[in-house]
């Protein structure tokens, strides 16, 4: 503040004999002083963030990518803290997803200087949770940083298989297939068949099928990944077993749907068993 006060002095010097001077004769030269004033204090804020140059950013490693977030000026990376951790101070630390910075009393808060801050981040919503693995965690908060932490370096996970679809030929059919892993997954698809001998055979899609096409994506969400086989138009040669198979440096896992074609009647209408995804 004193030196925004100096800048102001420089840029709009009191004139002489103001001392003297009327309140009405004051009057233009106050408003010229709350323009510079108005003035410096936005060349002050925006001087904050200088030209950003990602060579010289400090490079970090936060516990989880889930709790990595640009700074104030949209350059370097800083990590968010995680529940129980310090925020607030003059880093102005902050919080992760699902996280708020709650000040403690003086009491409370530990010894702790003014760049680390005494606030602690703390869970948005109440309450010890359920996960799926058959545990119970205080928070929803810790749910979901322990999932984060269980998929570093992991092998792949298939969060949505591939269904069972039934369906007449001539029609458009597609199998889809979410993977979630980091490092990012390779997706491909194969079709299970027998030899006659009754061995099980894969063969890798869409290979030279003319009616096949196979398609990769990132998402839906992050550290995902989505597959595809379409199939336009579908025959009775398609029908079986499809095998999504998602594989990374770490690991490798698969999941399997199914097709069950019948015949399209020119003269009556097929009736066939409800599948869980008709396309």
């Amino acid at each position: 503040m004193a030196a925004l006060a100096r800048v102001v002095a420089s840029a709009c010097p009191a004139p002489l004999g103001y001392r003297s001077m009327t309140a009405g004769s004051r009057a233009p030269w106050l408003s010229l002083v709350a323009l510079c004033w108005a003035l410096a204090s936005r060349g002050a804020t925006g001087s904050a963030c200088a030209p950003c140059k990602p060579d010289l950013c400090a490079f970090v490693q936060c516990a989880v990518p889930e709790l990595t977030a640009r700074d104030e000026c949209g350059c370097c990376e800083r990590c968010l803290g995680a529940e129980g951790e310090r925020c607030g101070g003059t880093r102005g630390a902050r919080c992760g997803p699902g996280l708020v910075c709650v000040s403690q009393r003086q009491a409370e808060a530990p010894e702790a200087d003014a760049e680390e801050g005494t606030g602690r981040c703390v869970c948005k919503e109440d309450g010890a949770v359920c996960g799926s693995d058959g545990r119970s965690y205080s928070s929803v908060c810790a749910l979901h940083l322990h999932s984060w932490r269980a998929l570093l370096d992991g092998p792949p996970a298939i969060v949505v298989p591939p269904k069972r679809i039934h369906n007449v030929t001539g029609a458009q059919v597609y199998l889809s297939c979410e993977v979630k892993a980091i490092p990012t997954p390779i997706i491909t698809w194969k079709k299970v068949t027998e030899s006659p001998k009754g061995v099980r055979l894969l063969e890798e899609l869409p290979g030279d099928r003319v009616n096949m096409a196979v398609q990769v994506r990132g998402g839906p969400s992050k550290h995902e990944s989505t597959g595809w086989v379409l199939i336009n138009p579908l025959t009775k040669d398609d029908e079986g077993v499809y095998q999504c198979h998602a594989t990374n440096m770490v690991g490798e896992t698969q999941a399997e749907g199914t097709i069950k074609v019948l015949h399209q009647s020119k003269n009556k209408k097929d009736h066939f068993p409800a599948s869980e995804d008709v396309k």
